[in-house]
């Protein structure tokens, strides 16, 4: 197959020559130029590939910063309560530490409307009038809560869809017929004492109602009450079981004039613990990934495969050849290598402005190991665990001190901006995986686009050239084939004439 697609097929000529073969050959030689070319080519992408990967891990890792970074991480709550009969609680990053007491006189309850005794109901009727016995077909219309009208048809609706009409209505109450029971349940879907249930406007509804024994007076609202309790000794009220006071939330679940319970609100010690140690072991895991992509061996002797190379092996030998061609592409980088540097100067200085003892990762039992494990952290869990306890504010500030002055920026916040400034170089270097943009203009992106190019043309010069060696044996043929026109001649002549 020739460059431009085209098939010769001239095998062995008049001359005796394998054309075919000798062309092949020629172009070997010829496409060594270009090969050269594709294995930088590939080269280059390989490399992009890699600072991508490294790109990827340490904006994975600035993600888990940014919350270090904040406040809300070290401000956790942890809340409790003495007797979870009367009360749950739970507590936000804002609530304030310390102790409350809460006696509950009475929970929120929904406004109801029940039947008050059994209703008389024929199952095997096929409408409202037959199943409940009413005596008019009259349409029944009303409304519910001043805004839903309802109309019912006693002659085709049913009990079933009749309860579907009220609890499609919108109207914020919601409608049940056990028929085990044979009585109707009507319930306001909130709580608290303006929930209501509230029939206006009736139609010839009483006949109805009354069938369903829905009290004396079914027309008379309903309302449900309010949760009452006292919190510190004062007495407040609530339309719901669950509120919120000053960044704590509280479930009533019982009452009790006499029990009180003991709500306790401290610093959620483990939760801040376990927020430091996601963080560590996620910047263990990163700085592991990058520093063995700048500690790999090369050797170079291993380059991309040419087309002509992966003919001649098995795709085991090829997958196993690539991997070593692949590896140690970003050996002692100076990108990948400054960046590391920058995050290890990052956790290892000092924060100024912040109370003296907790001023270092050192300080909080947070210390690197040997260098040979070039920045690696390890956490001391009882000396952590006592700094958190002991003073949770100046282990915040350690990692989140906002400062216009460097030094006196917290630890996380200098690292949350060399990750920016090293993300930056990156993407600058080899673009992004997650770039919208279809094209790359990274310094290697513009260095693949540049061998592309020159890969296009010695397709056309490879083509040419081809070209060339095939017209050139062609004269040589033809000239061939006269050369062995002329000796047959001569032969005969000189035949003829002996």
């Amino acid at each position: 197959m020739s460059i431009s697609g085209v098939n010769r097929y001239f095998g062995l000529s008049g001359s005796g020559l394998d054309i075919d073969s000798i062309v092949s050959d020629l172009m070997k030689v010829q496409r060594l130029k270009q090969d050269k070319i594709k294995q930088n080519k590939t080269l280059t992408e390989w490399k992009r590939s890699d600072y991508r990967e490294v790109n990827n891990a340490m904006r994975t890792l600035r993600d888990s910063v940014f919350s270090m970074k904040l406040q809300r991480t070290f401000q956790a709550k942890d809340a409790s309560s003495s007797n979870e009969g009367i009360v749950k609680v739970s507590a936000s990053n804002n609530a304030l530490a310390g102790g409350n007491t809460v006696k509950v006189t009475a929970l929120a309850g929904n406004a109801r409307l029940n039947s008050s005794a059994e209703v008389t109901f024929n199952s095997s009727g096929t409408n409202l009038q037959e199943q409940l016995g009413l005596a008019s077909t009259d349409p029944i219309v009303f409304t519910v809560n001043g805004s839903a009208e309802i109309s019912i048809d006693p002659s085709t609706d049913t009990i079933n869809s009749m309860v579907g009409k009220i609890n499609n209505a919108d109207a914020g109450i919601t409608a049940f017929y056990d028929e085990t029971l044979n009585r109707m349940f009507i319930s306001s879907n909130e709580t608290g004492a303006e929930a209501a249930i509230d029939f206006e406007n009736v139609s010839n509804a009483s006949e109805l109602f009354g069938a369903l024994n829905l009290g004396a007076d079914p027309f008379a609202a309903v309302y449900g009450n309010d949760a009452a309790f006292e919190l510190n000794g004062t007495a407040l009220t609530q339309s719901s079981n669950q509120f919120t006071i000053a960044g704590v939330s509280y479930t009533l679940t019982g009452t009790s004039t006499t029990e009180t319970a003991y709500v306790n609100i401290s610093s959620d010690t483990d939760g801040i613990y376990e927020s430091i140690k996601t963080f560590v072991e996620l910047y263990n895991t990163t700085i592991e990934e990058i520093n063995s992509k700048i500690t790999e061996d090369r050797d170079k002797n291993y380059r991309p495969l040419t087309d002509d190379e992966r003919e001649e092996l098995t795709d085991d030998q090829e997958e196993d050849w690539e991997e070593i061609a692949k590896t140690g592409l970003l050996r002692n980088d100076l990108i990948v290598s400054g960046i590391l540097t920058d995050m290890r100067s990052a956790l290892g200085s000092i924060v100024s402005g912040v109370d003296s003892d907790y001023s270092t990762l050192a300080s909080i039992g947070i210390t690197t190991g040997d260098y040979t494990e070039r920045g690696k952290l390890y956490i001391d869990e009882d000396k952590l665990m006592e700094a958190i306890g002991d003073n949770p504010e100046a282990v915040m500030d350690l990692f989140t001190n906002a400062s216009d002055v460097d030094s006196e920026e917290g630890l996380a916040v200098r690292l949350y901006d060399d990750l920016n400034n090293g993300i930056d170089k990156l993407i600058s270097k080899a673009g992004s995986d997650s770039s919208f943009s279809a094209v790359d203009n990274s310094y290697l992106g513009k260095e693949i686009d540049e061998y592309e190019e020159q890969i296009t043309i010695w397709d056309d010069r490879l083509e040419k050239i081809e070209e060339r060696y095939y017209t050139q044996f062609s004269a040589l043929e033809t000239a061939l084939s006269r050369m062995n026109q002329q000796s047959s001649w001569l032969y005969g002549m000189l035949s003829s004439g002996s």
